[in-house]
């Protein structure tokens, strides 16, 4: 394509889209999660064919040499399509907000004020690596009332065209327009530069994928953009805890998978419990391959552990994003001093404090200033899925309008509307 006519396509799906959205925002919940639920049985009827389409991703990806934890992302087994599938149908359960109003009062004057939730109109994905997200955002989309413009990346493009044509046939089937979920053809990085551009068509760019990516957009974009950098989510052990519960958690949040950004990046532990949790989740990192990144008193107590690998953390550690089997330790005197730690070294994803001291948690939840604050549980729980939202679109760092994982309110904008019975301003 010439720079013309990819002009010409991505300015035609968003004409397409922002018209899609207007028979979107008035569609009946039932037509909507009719659509859901027609999209999942397709889904589960097409279990092989997706995976012949996600076989030629598979091939290309290990022909261009990805490293394996990008080929593992590609990958849509009957497993992640079954995942796909119960999303929508958790989605199409759960409460229809559009057009709910909250807050209604009784003013002075005699009118009363409330606000109500409506769709934001049309928003652009652009996401890399895992061809899930094609569903997670078209199924998000259509439960809010939205239209969407959907850019993958080119490694997975016969599985997300695949995907899409699915969306298409659900949104058709159950009466509403094809043309509300719509995947970008071309594998021309030109078309990311037009659909963040566009503020005629998209109201709200969401992207989702390499830290690389996301600088990119939030730079050169002409309408706002929802967004995080980095997952560098950290585990305070505190003390006191349940020990044998700390060390079981830290090994899930760093171990259970080191690719998502939810994974633990850095752990603090309390000085007076850390010769005994160091030693039992030194063990388990040790016995994992996973390379410890010390200061010098958690190094001290970890030093004569066998076959562990042990490395003097710089100042840059604690702001890593490893993604990978690598860990930054710090032993820490208190529950503030883990706090401020987390509070000028954390990216503000999602960070988790293991403790028995009731005083202490409620300290963290309100001082750790991140989207996602856990007490007692892994990391790896910040997630639209497990956090009961159906599915989600991504996890935002940002203050203004949504934070945490983004699932269908992230979706929706406010709107104050007023009830009068012939009032008139004195």
């Amino acid at each position: 394509m010439n720079a013309t006519s990819i002009t010409e396509s991505t300015h035609l799906l968003g004409a397409q889209a922002k018209a899609a959205s207007a028979r979107m925002a008035r569609a009946s919940a039932d037509a909507k999660n009719r659509a859901l639920r027609a999209l999942a049985a397709l889904l589960r009827q097409s279990t092989d064919a997706l995976q012949s389409e996600n076989a030629k991703d598979i091939a290309r990806a290990l022909e261009a040499g990805l490293a394996a934890p990008m080929v593992d992302r590609l990958k849509l087994t009957p497993k992640v399509i079954e995942t796909c599938a119960q999303g929508c149908e958790q989605l199409a359960a759960m409460p229809d907000v559009i057009g709910e109003i909250i807050g209604m009062k009784q003013q002075p004057s005699g009118i009363r004020v409330g606000q109500m939730r409506v769709p934001i109109g049309v928003f652009g994905m652009i996401f890399e690596s895992r061809p899930n997200v094609t569903i997670e955002a078209a199924s998000l989309s259509i439960k809010s009332g939205n239209a969407c413009i959907l850019r993958g990346g080119s490694e997975a493009i016969d599985s997300n065209k695949a995907l899409a044509a699915l969306v298409q046939q659900a949104l058709s089937d159950s009466g509403l327009p094809a043309h509300a979920v719509q995947l970008v053809q071309t594998t021309d990085r030109e078309v990311v530069g037009q659909l963040i551009a566009m503020p005629q068509y998209v109201d709200v760019i969401i992207p989702r994928g390499g830290k690389g990516l996301i600088e990119r957009i939030s730079r050169e974009a002409k309408v706002p953009v929802i967004k995080h950098l980095d997952g560098n989510c950290h585990v305070y052990v505190d003390d006191p805890c349940d020990v044998a519960m700390a060390v079981r958690v830290a090994d899930n949040a760093k171990t259970q998978k080191y690719s998502p950004c939810n994974a633990a990046e850095s752990l603090l532990v309390a000085q007076g419990v850390a010769p005994e949790f160091l030693a039992r989740i030194g063990r388990i990192y040790a016995d994992k391959g996973v390379e410890m990144r010390v200061c010098e008193r958690s190094r001290a107590l970890l030093r004569n552990l066998d076959g562990a690998q042990l490395t003097v953390a710089t100042e840059q550690d604690w702001y890593e994003e490893y993604l990978a089997p690598i860990i930054s330790i710090k032993v820490v005197d208190s529950v503030d001093q883990a706090i401020a730690h987390i509070n000028q070294y954390s990216s503000h994803h999602t960070d988790a404090i293991l403790t028995t001291n009731h005083v202490h948690a409620q300290k963290f939840l309100r001082e750790v200033d991140s989207a996602s604050v856990i007490v007692n549980a892994s990391t790896r729980f910040a997630d639209g899925f497990e956090y009961g939202l159906g599915a989600e679109i991504g996890i935002s760092t940002d203050k203004f309008h949504a934070r945490g994982p983004v699932g269908i309110e992230g979706l929706t904008s406010l709107k104050y509307v007023v009830l009068g019975e012939g009032e008139v301003r004195t």
